[in-house]
């Protein structure tokens, strides 16, 4: 039974999307039956969906004429499970509104709850609400790498702990190997010991010191400037020491100091100004004799030029091939582990070889289990596939999984992966006395959509997605196998919200919301509308699936009769 308020698409709105204008539905939370004329477009609503679980968009979806687009669809969120959308739910808010907005240049965005998201996003969060089964699951049961994963799909509560720590030890075996591997042979570790060594021998001997370069750059430069550097401190002590023609600077500033003290009498200031000049006249002699000083030890010789150069040319090569200074120091601990791996293989490759094997044994343990599990998932899901295509009139079907042998230890590692070493395909014989053939060589149209009904319908007790949407589901299906679907989409119903799109008067007869969808045409153009039928009107469209556009009152009787069964059948299976 639905429990009320459980998740479910409550609303659709579109706009410009294929031959669609315009368009809102509100859907019902059971059995919502999409119908009408062939060709009238009744997959587009089933497109509109797919666009919001991530589908691919294309440009030619967008209404010709038109520059852009959207669709947006709408669920409801009970208060127990807003937590799983807690990223975008704020307080207060029960609905999750998803759109994707689309343009004639190709570009297209998803939001949810006015929040931006990648189609990857889109395509997770939209999992745990929409189910479509379409075409494109026609085609995925005809790709045999699909079955196993339908196997694991129905056996998850089982086997979802163990797929994880397959997959983690995988993980780990592949880590393990790689750092094997790198170890190499002995010839290999002889060969990069020697390169290791050379290179930490190139750095060490260059004895880098932080800042050394900048040191030995402005010293060089000094030195390229030392001719020039002496005649300007050789001028400069002459002007204040007197070595040159006439009076010193530091004689003149101490007569002029003798000179401005005799006036001190006069006022004070003159007296503070002699002392200033007695200071600037100690100040001038003591930077003569600095400059003197300076003079007698600029003794640049070509000899210590060359030696700064060869020095750089040292820093500068080791530089050049590791980068600045702090990246030849990463390179020099780097080298040093490596080097300290290599002399230490031999210890390091027995215990990753015994790490290796530890990993080895308990993921080959794990995967028995995993195995095991799956075929006893997988006897149990053949058992109840056969029920219910015997009820959808393949009574005499066989339907079997068969899975790859399961490997001895020793090729386990040859044959492992990340989802274990087990390879599964589907088996079927349609009819009694044919022998068991690859699902994908003998099936037809209608047996392949039995046979997904089927599937979904034994999947249904544990599966917890809230919306299952149903393309055509009964392809190349007629008659009494039409009205066994229309029950067991009935029965579906009662779980989850179910939109079908059909041809049936069977199925049709059962909808809860009818809805149906033509293409009309107004002022040249092409439209295509989707209208929600009453209970009249939804059993003349019963009347027209079964006996075309002319109703006759037969007609209308029999669809009357089918709905009048239909409701009963559904108050059966609640009740």
């Amino acid at each position: 039974m639905i429990v009320r308020g459980s998740i479910m698409l409550t609303r659709l709105t579109v706009k410009n999307f294929a031959l669609l204008s315009k368009l809102e539905l509100e859907f019902g939370n059971r059995l919502n039956i999409l119908s009408g004329e062939t060709g009238a477009g009744k997959s587009i609503i089933v497109d509109c969906i797919m666009l919001l679980t991530g589908g691919r968009y294309d440009k030619t979806m967008l209404r010709y004429g038109e520059n852009s687009g959207f669709v947006e669809g709408v669920f409801s969120i009970p208060e127990k499970l807003k937590g799983n959308f807690s990223d975008y739910l704020d307080d207060g808010e029960d609905e999750l509104i998803i759109m994707r907005k689309f343009g004639a240049d190709g570009k297209n965005e998803a939001r949810v709850n006015g929040r931006s998201v990648t189609v990857t996003m889109l395509r997770e969060i939209s999992a745990c609400l929409v189910d479509i089964c379409g075409q494109n699951e026609h085609q995925s049961l005809a790709n045999v790498s699909n079955h196993i994963r339908i196997v694991d799909y129905y056996a998850r509560h089982n086997i979802d702990i163990l797929l994880k720590k397959v997959s983690e030890q995988y993980t780990l075996l592949r880590n393990v190997t790689e750092k094997l591997n790198e170890i190499g042979d002995e010839k290999t570790r002889a060969r990069n010991l020697d390169v290791y060594k050379f290179q930490l021998d190139e750095i060490e001997r260059a004895k880098l010191k932080l800042g050394e370069e900048d040191e030995l750059i402005a010293l060089r430069k000094k030195f390229l400037g030392a001719e020039r550097i002496c005649s300007l401190l050789g001028e400069a002590r002459s002007f204040l020491s007197g070595d040159a023609d006439g009076a010193s600077a530091v004689d003149l500033m101490v007569s002029a100091e003798k000179s401005v003290s005799s006036l001190a009498g006069y006022d004070g200031r003159y007296g503070e100004w002699a002392e200033r000049l007695k200071s600037l006249a100690i100040e001038a002699e003591d930077l003569a004799e600095s400059l003197a000083d300076e003079l007698e030890s600029m003794d640049f010789s070509a000899d210590e030029l060359e030696a700064i150069e060869k020095r750089l040319d040292v820093i500068r090569n080791v530089t050049r091939k590791y980068g600045s200074y702090e990246a030849v120091m990463d390179a020099r601990a780097e080298l040093i582990g490596k080097i300290d791996e290599i002399e230490n293989a031999e210890e390091n490759y027995v215990c990753l070889t015994r790490q290796k094997n530890d990993v080895l044994r308990g993921l080959y343990s794990d995967c028995v289990a995993l195995s095991e599990v799956r075929r006893a998932a997988a006897a149990e899901l053949e058992r109840s596939v056969v029920n219910e295509l015997a009820e959808l009139g393949m009574a005499d079907s066989e339907f079997k999984v068969k899975f790859s042998e399961m490997p001895s230890f020793g090729m386990c590692e040859k044959m492992v992966s990340a989802n274990g070493f087990d390879e599964a395909e589907f088996y079927l014989s349609p009819n009694a006395g044919q022998p068991l053939k690859p699902l994908v060589k003998i099936i037809s149209g209608g047996e392949l959509s039995r046979l997904m009904l089927a599937l979904k319908v034994v999947s249904s007790s544990i599966d917890d997605t809230p919306t299952v949407v149903f393309d055509e589901i009964d392809t190349g299906i007629s008659g009494k196998v039409g009205q066994e679907i229309a029950k067991k989409l009935a029965r579906l119903s009662t779980k989850h919200q179910l939109l079908c799109v059909t041809h049936l008067p069977q199925i049709a007869a059962m909808a809860d919301s009818h809805f149906f969808i033509d293409k009309y045409a107004d002022s040249g153009q092409t439209f295509t509308r989707v209208v929600a039928l009453d209970s009249r009107a939804s059993v003349e469209e019963v009347a027209r699936l079964s006996g075309g556009k002319d109703i006759s009152s037969q007609a209308s009787e029999n669809a009357a009769q089918m709905k009048r069964w239909s409701e009963n059948y559904k108050r059966s299976i609640v009740d």
